[in-house]
């Protein structure tokens, strides 16, 4: 007598069923490219979310056209054209923003704390051998 192992379709499929889609314990990244082109369109337009003009109608898609046409010439294009374009973005002092979660300030997290009896305290015990 042989055992005959029970398979379920589609899931024992190993050619149409990648580990990755099957694995649903881990999430793995899913990469994501931002060209020239796209910054330069997100800086001078902006985005769904944050726009900078309202863009109705025709006049609002020719106006993103024109600005991914530009894009494919380059940042450096784009900044030499319009030398405030990027001053929106910019943070004080015209510093770059700061990642998420790195600085503690009004849009950063609460800064982590220990209380006193999870720590070792701050008397020194000198232990002599």
């Amino acid at each position: 007598m042989l055992y005959d192992d029970p398979v379920t379709v589609p899931a024992a499929d190993i050619a149409e069923n990648p580990y990755w889609k099957r694995d649903s314990r881990r999430r793995y990244p899913q990469l994501s490219t931002v060209t020239q082109a796209d910054a330069v369109a997100l800086l001078e337009v902006g985005s769904a979310a944050a726009p900078k003009q309202d863009l109705i109608g025709e006049a609002g898609s020719k106006q993103l056209v024109a600005a991914q046409e530009d894009g494919l010439k380059g940042l450096a294009v784009a900044f030499e054209k319009n030398t405030g374009l990027a001053k929106d973005v910019l943070g004080p002092g015209g510093m770059p923003p700061l990642p998420g979660g790195l600085h503690v300030g009004m849009q950063g997290a609460r800064r982590y704390e220990l209380l006193e009896e999870q720590t070792y305290g701050t008397e020194y015990v000198d232990l002599q051998l």
